[in-house]
C-alpha cells in the first residue's frame, strides 16, 4: 500500500486559526490568563462557531499570530503536502492585533519564513464574513488585491450559510477577480445546491469550499463536472456538523464518479481532529478510494490551487511517479 505522505498535495480548505496546534492552544491560552476553549464533537455550527472565536481570543499578540502561521505551514508540509492555502477573516484581530492591514503583514511574514524553512509553497487567502454587512467585504477584497501577488491568492466568504446567500458578495468578488484572486467562497454546506449555484453564477467562484450538497441536484452535478471548478471537500467536518449523518454517506465518491473535481482538506484541525494526511487515509480506509483516485485528487488540489505555473508542473510530474511505484 503506498504511503499517502508520500503524496504530493495542495491544501486549500484551511482556516488558520482553526488550526491551531492543541498544545499550542493551551500555552497561548495560559500566557493570556485566558480559560482553554472545549474541544468537542459539535453536532452544530453555531457550536462550533462559538469555541472558534475563542481559539481566535488566545492570539493576543504578534508573536503569537507569528507562530500560528508557521506552526500551520509546518503541519502542512509534514502531511505531505507541497502547497498550502490558510484562510483568514483579518477583523477577528482588530482589538488584540491590529486592524486588517497590520494583521496580514504578519501573516505573510511568517508564512515566507516557514514556506523557505519547510521547503512548500504557501498563499494566504483573505476571507469576508458572509454575516457581516457587504460592505465590509469590498473593504476586504480591496485589501487583499493590494497584496495579489505578494502573499494572497485568493478571496474567501466564509461563516454560517443559513439565511447568507452569496449574491450581495458579487461586488467584492468582481473587485477580488479584476486584481487577479482566485474567487473561493463556501457553498453548499448549510445551504443546499442553491448556494453552490449562487456561489458559481454570481461570485463566479474558481473554487467552492464544500459544495457537497451539490449533489443533492444532478443537472448541477452535471453542469459543475463539465467545468473546471473545484470542490474542496472536507468529509469529517461534514460529519461533525451534521451535514451528512456519517462518513459512510458522504458524496465524496459519487461526486468523483460524476467527474466533479474535488480536493481533500481538513477545514479546522484543531475542532475537528484530522489533519490532512489523516483526512487522505481517512478516505482511503472508509470510502474505499484507491490510490488512483486519490492521486486524481491530489492532482486536483494542485491544479485548482494558487501555486506557481512551475511547481504545478513539478507535482503533476511527481504525483504521477508517486501512483507508478508500487
Amino acid at each position: 500500500m503506498r504511503d499517502l505522505r508520500g503524496l504530493p498535495k495542495a491544501h486549500l480548505h484551511i482556516h488558520l486559526e482553526g488550526a491551531m496546534r492543541p498544545e499550542t492552544l493551551h500555552e497561548l491560552a495560559g500566557e493570556a490568563g485566558l480559560e482553554v476553549p472545549t474541544i468537542r464533537s459539535f453536532g452544530s455550527f453555531a457550536a462550533f462557531a462559538g469555541t472558534y472565536l475563542a481559539a481566535c481570543d488566545v492570539l493576543t499578540s504578534a508573536d503569537a499570530l507569528a507562530r500560528l502561521t508557521r506552526e500551520v505551514v509546518e503541519d502542512a508540509a509534514r502531511d505531505g503536502a507541497v502547497w498550502v492555502e490558510p484562510s483568514v477573516y483579518l477583523p477577528h484581530h482588530n482589538e488584540r492585533i491590529g486592524p486588517p492591514a497590520e494583521t496580514l503583514e504578519i501573516i505573510l511574514g511568517a508564512a515566507a519564513d516557514a514556506a523557505r524553512a519547510n521547503d512548500i509553497g504557501v498563499g494566504i487567502v483573505v476571507a469576508a464574513d458572509r454575516t457581516v454587512d457587504p460592505a465590509d467585504a469590498i473593504e476586504q477584497a480591496t485589501l487583499a488585491g493590494k497584496y495579489a501577488g505578494r502573499g494572497v491568492v485568493g478571496f474567501g466568504l466564509a461563516n454560517d450559510e443559513t439565511g447568507h446567500p452569496p449574491e450581495p458578495f458579487a461586488p467584492a468578488f468582481a473587485l477580488a477577480a479584476e486584481a487577479g484572486l482566485l474567487c473561493v467562497p463556501h457553498a453548499g454546506e448549510l445551504e443546499g445546491p442553491e448556494s453552490v449555484r449562487g456561489a458559481v453564477d454570481a461570485l463566479h467562484a474558481d473554487r467552492v469550499q464544500h459544495g457537497v450538497r451539490a449533489i443533492e441536484d444532478p443537472e448541477l452535478v452535471r453542469r459543475l463536472a463539465d467545468s473546471p471548478v473545484c470542490l474542496d471537500v472536507c468529509p469529517t467536518s461534514n460529519v461533525l456538523l451534521s451535514v451528512v449523518p456519517d462518513m459512510s454517506a458522504h458524496p465524496l465518491p459519487a461526486l468523483l464518479a460524476a467527474g466533479v473535481r474535488c480536493s481533500l482538506n481538513s477545514d479546522d484541525p484543531l475542532l475537528f481532529g484530522p489533519n490532512l494526511l489523516e483526512e487522505y487515509e481517512l478516505v482511503r480506509t472508509t470510502l474505499g478510494l484507491d490510490d488512483a483516485t486519490l492521486a486524481h485528487v491530489a492532482g486536483c488540489s494542485i491544479d485548482a490551487s494558487g501555486a506557481p505555473a512551475d511547481l504545478k508542473e513539478r507535482t503533476r510530474t511527481a504525483i504521477a511517479a508517486w501512483l507508478a511505484d508500487a
